[in-house]
Order: structure tokens, then C-alpha cells, then sequence
């Protein structure tokens, strides 16, 4: 059993504990408690039916079932969103974390989808958050990826080298943006409301 829980691909680092604030920790609590439900946040419903049609076909190969691409693609971008992340940008970091595999476990005992240290379930949560579901991994991978956005005033570079452990190392950043904008970025003209940077 704990052999099928290592899956080859997973790439999180040595992401260390740094003390938080009680501001800082109560305002992460907070997000990750929240119980709303995943919905897509677009313009127009015909947007919408784009990114999830697009992404759907992108995905295809390594979520076949159609019923969960679309449940884990609705998802990725609710808990994005309300992170203040770019979707694709999370979809990047997927891949890169895990390669899209539910129970992948790093050799430091990173879990899931986007590769959450458990410390983070006693910091933030309450310590009994199954870190293999869906919602709970994404909502913990977002909100903590948003926090060492906000530490590094926007450097998306610094902060992806803190999710990863490996800040000031270029490989691991410059992996999920090639992730990010070579499999999963849209043209600005296909959804208007998605806006990335320039590569």
C-alpha cells in the first residue's frame, strides 16, 4: 500500500516551517476553512464553456475520466481564483508537483495534487485535513502559494522558489513557468478576463 502512495514525478523540495503572525495565521485559517462551493468565476457563461472545453482536451490524457476532468478542472480554478492565482498558472504547478496524480507522495512527505506538506494541516487547519482530497489539497496549495506571494510582495519567482523549498534556485520556478506557459496558457483573445504575462 504505501508503495502506491510514491508516485514517480513528485518534485516538492524541503519546504521548511517559517513561524507566522497570528494575523498572518488567522487570515490563512480562515481561507482554508471556508466551505463555499467550487464555482467558475467568468465574465459570461460562453467564456466559461472555453476555458473548461480547452483545458478539458489538454487534460484528456492525464484525466480520462470526463466526469472528474471536469470536477478537478472547475475546482483548480475556483480555489485559483479566490487565491488570486491565474488557473493555468495552478495547472502548471500541478504538473510539475505531482504530474496530475492524487496520491503522489514526495520523498519528504509532500502530498497530493500540489504537493501540500502536512505541517501545513497543523499551522493552518486542524491537523485531520485528508491532504489526498481534491478540495482540501487545492484549497491549502492556493492559499499557501497566495501567502508566499504576498511575503514576496508579487515576485512569483521567489515565491514559487519557497513552495518548492529551493528559493533562490532558478531550475524549479523556471520548470512551472514553462509548465504554465507551454501547456496550459491561453491566448489572450480566446478568454478576455485571464490576463498573463508577457513570456
Amino acid at each position: 500500500m504505501a508503495g502506491l502512495l510514491f508516485a514517480c514525478g513528485a518534485s516538492a523540495g524541503s519546504q521548511a516551517y517559517v513561524p507566522l503572525s497570528a494575523s498572518v495565521r488567522a487570515v490563512m485559517q480562515r481561507s482554508v476553512s471556508d466551505q463555499a462551493a467550487p464555482k467558475l468565476a467568468f465574465a459570461t457563461q460562453h467564456e466559461a464553456n472555453i476555458w473548461l472545453n480547452e483545458m478539458s482536451r489538454r487534460l484528456q490524457k492525464r484525466i480520462q475520466d470526463a466526469d472528474f476532468r471536469l470536477d478537478f478542472l472547475t475546482t483548480v480554478h475556483y480555489e485559483a481564483t479566490r487565491a488570486g492565482l491565474d488557473p493555468q498558472l495552478v495547472l502548471g504547478l500541478i504538473e510539475v508537483e505531482s504530474g496530475f496524480k492524487k496520491y503522489a507522495v514526495s520523498s519528504v512527505g509532500a502530498r497530493g495534487y500540489m504537493q501540500v506538506m502536512p505541517f501545513w494541516g497543523k499551522v493552518i487547519g486542524t491537523g485531520k485535513e485528508n491532504l489526498f482530497h481534491l478540495r482540501v489539497n487545492l484549497r491549502f496549495g492556493c492559499t499557501i502559494l497566495r501567502h508566499y506571494l504576498d511575503i514576496e510582495k508579487g515576485d512569483l519567482y521567489r515565491a514559487l522558489g519557497r513552495y518548492n523549498g529551493s528559493l533562490g534556485r532558478s531550475e524549479y520556478p523556471n520548470l512551472v513557468r514553462a509548465a504554465w506557459h507551454n501547456n496550459w496558457a491561453l491566448p489572450h483573445r480566446t478568454v478576455s478576463n485571464i490576463s498573463l504575462p508577457a513570456s
